[in-house]
């Protein structure tokens, strides 16, 4: 395998191997694009400021949150589906992020459940969770987050209805049949052996008590959109702490208003997302909200932010913007992809590689430093 000396590089690597509508559904957003295209064009335009004749022998990249102390300002966000990237991939990018000292967040539709990545995994992670309508599995899936001693829930908030998602249409995964898509898997022989006849069970782990019996690719869109419930309000994160005691997180948050609720509601931390434009077309990107909405948190709680990072570089652009630790998506899908728990682990060194080169060039010793002060305005 050519070896890859970036997230780009990982990218492509990825499109080589996976079949087309795994491809398309990891790399695509909603509507015309916008936003997707957004998120990365805008993080990219941040210009910093480059500071010469300072002390920069030593750098200082750790960071507290949620009562952990972790290696880096960045883990590794919910990304659905990734257990067919890799075989069992969410236990793999799991690992990786272990032995990084990262976070790891399972998403709710994720194929690897969540007894089985706490099995593997024997160390805390974080859990993504979907309020859906049968309110008795959420509360199962929060008492099985307890369980395993999860250390943070994310609630994700934006998803209340489904975003209208183009590519995946034209690619077979929605909409399309089984005899399309085992067509695009066996021109990737390699995926088709390792994944997907290896990689079995193809299920939705954390959902099978409400999928039942169905459990395959072709009851994913279907299912979300008989199942997310359209009714959530801030009332409901209410009753979610209810039965979680520990940090609650609300992913999501593009307003500054919705952040100052937040706060009000007493949860433990925001992540700034769009859902890597995957929902509303045409909402701002999220390094562009990201100033306006640490203003209104006013360091009340700790913010996160997703969407569009690429590289060790573009972290400490979100940390200037007002972060305080950063999400990886997409970066880390396409390594998984292309060399599992060994490029995932290789993104995660690239990333803090490409961090200390940023921050000895713009002056700043120490990640709880970086601000906007190394914004270029000009």
């Amino acid at each position: 395998m050519r070896r890859a000396a970036s997230v780009s590089d990982y990218r492509e690597l990825a499109r080589a191997r996976l079949p087309h509508f795994l491809f398309e559904y990891l790399e695509g957003g909603s509507y015309d694009e916008v936003t997707l295209v957004a998120n990365q064009a805008d993080l990219r335009s941040v210009k910093l400021r480059q500071r010469v004749l300072r002390d920069v022998s030593k750098l200082d990249l750790s960071t507290e949150l949620f009562g952990q102390r972790w290696s880096l300002p960045v883990g590794l966000g919910p990304v659905g589906l990734s257990g067919m990237y890799a075989r069992r991939g969410e236990v793999q990018a799991a690992r990786a992020a272990r032995e990084a000292g990262a976070p790891f967040t399972l998403s709710t539709l994720g194929v690897c459940s969540l007894r089985e990545i706490a099995r593997e995994l024997r160390t805390p992670f974080w859990l993504q969770l979907y309020i859906i309508k049968d309110r008795g599995f959420v509360s199962d899936l929060i008492a099985q987050a307890r369980e395993a001693k999860c250390s943070a829930l994310l609630l994700t908030v934006d998803l209340p209805v489904s975003g209208s998602r183009y590519r995946d249409s034209r690619s077979g995964l929605s909409g399309g049949t089984r005899l399309q898509r085992g067509m695009q898997a066996l021109a990737r022989p390699g995926w088709a052996w390792n994944v997907g006849l290896l990689g079995r069970p193809h299920s939705l782990g954390n959902v099978e008590p409400v999928l039942g019996t169905n459990t395959g690719l072709e009851d994913y869109f279907g299912w979300i959109g008989a199942n997310f419930d359209a009714s959530i309000t801030w009332d409901d994160v209410a009753w979610v702490r209810e039965q979680w005691d520990g940090p609650l997180v609300i992913k999501g948050i593009l307003e500054p208003d919705d952040a100052r609720e937040a706060c009000a509601r007493g949860v433990d931390g925001i992540v700034v997302s769009n859902h890597g434009g995957r929902q509303l077309d045409g909402v701002s990107s999220t390094a562009s909200a990201l100033p306006s909405i640490a203003d209104a948190v006013e360091g009340r709680l700790p913010i996160l932010v997703d969407g569009g990072v690429r590289s060790g570089l573009d972290v400490v652009r979100m940390l200037a913007l007002g972060a305080d630790f950063v999400l990886l998506g997409r970066a880390w899908a396409y390594a998984l992809a292309a060399n599992g728990e060994a490029g995932v682990a290789h993104v995660l060194k690239l990333i803090e590689a490409e961090m200390r080169v940023a921050m000895a060039l713009t002056g700043r010793t120490d990640v709880r430093k970086i601000d906007r002060e190394i914004i270029d305005e000009r």
